[in-house]
């Protein structure tokens, strides 16, 4: 079965953006939370927020990842997600950024083998009756790192592996490896996931005719309505309309959650970074957002935006 989902992106795609999303835009399979760390003890504080609680999430449909480097960090958090009702939960090998990277995290974990693949052993020792998915790059330092991994995705029973096709030096330059990603294809068993620079339909067409499971990232981040698009959802509706409404309802959500605290300005200018793509001007778009500092310009600047800008969707 193939299925569309949204890759993680720390401090935007919180439990705050998913659900309105959600309220919002369909063709989203399958959702990840951004990472989880500082797990220490069973029932930890971190997780007893909003973030992971079944309260405000579908757990059928999201899927909690952590950032560790521990076994028995992986196993306690791994616990508390299946006795919250998560049946399956990830670990991030693919974080890219040095402060993560250089502590054997993330994408780290990729360039050193011999520890890694004996904490996904010992992982997979202590866990029992719920799912374990993986989301790596080709490597940190060069792409062949992923190589010596492959035995290991082989013959533990992860239940996906998702690879964004570049290595961590890169971070998000260059072109994602598309041909590195299919010499993968027919070396892995386990269902493979792309993830990797998707921005419209014809690209997705592309990865699609060698592999059907894609994680959409940065793409769905510029343009919401990308996931309909690919599977042919017709709604009828303005789609200037839409997304006016979807970014007024984000930011309301966004402000409740924060207790009106102007705080929240800078995540909605992370999301406004990839969503200015979407309008005519985006230059424009990003300089009307990039000046404010207060709620109410805020509020103007999103007013102004719609009223002189056109999507190009």
């Amino acid at each position: 079965m193939e299925t569309l989902s949204l890759a993680p992106f720390q401090g935007i795609t919180d439990v705050v953006y998913r659900n309105i999303f959600r309220k919002h835009f369909h063709g989203i399979d399958k959702f990840y939370t951004p990472f989880f760390t500082g797990i220490q003890k069973d029932n930890s504080k971190s997780l007893r927020g909003e973030e992971i609680s079944p309260e405000f999430n579908d757990v059928n449909t999201v899927v909690p990842q952590i950032l560790s480097n521990t076994a028995d960090e992986i196993i306690r958090f791994a616990n508390q997600c299946k006795s919250m009702g998560y049946p399956e939960f990830n670990l991030n090998m693919g974080c890219p950024f040095p402060r993560v990277a250089n502590k054997t995290r993330g994408c780290g974990l990729m360039a050193d083998p011999t520890r890694t693949i004996k904490m996904l052993n010992d992982v997979f020792d202590g866990i029992d009756g719920i799912k374990f998915s993986i989301k790596c790059r080709l490597g940190y330092y060069n792409d062949e790192e992923i190589y010596a991994f492959i035995e290991t995705f082989n013959s533990l029973p992860f239940s996906e592996i998702i690879v964004h096709p570049r290595i961590g030096k890169q971070m998000y330059n260059g072109e994602a490896s598309l041909e590195k990603f299919l010499e993968l294809v027919p070396l892995i068993n386990k269902p493979l996931v792309y993830n990797g620079d998707i921005f419209d339909v014809e690209k997705y067409n592309i990865v699609t005719k060698s592999i059907k499971n894609v994680a959409l990232g940065r793409g769905l981040l510029t343009n919401p309505f990308l996931a309909e698009k690919i599977k042919n959802i017709d709604n009828q509706q303005d789609k200037k309309l839409r997304l006016h409404n979807f970014v007024v309802d984000l930011y309301i959500e966004r402000l409740h959650h924060a207790g009106g605290s102007p705080k929240i300005i800078g995540s909605l200018k992370e999301l406004w970074k990839y969503m200015m793509n979407i309008f005519d001007d985006p230059q424009n778009v990003w300089r009307k957002v990039k000046k404010v500092n207060h709620l109410d310009e805020y509020e103007d600047a999103v007013e102004k935006i719609f009223n002189e800008n056109n999507l190009i969707i």
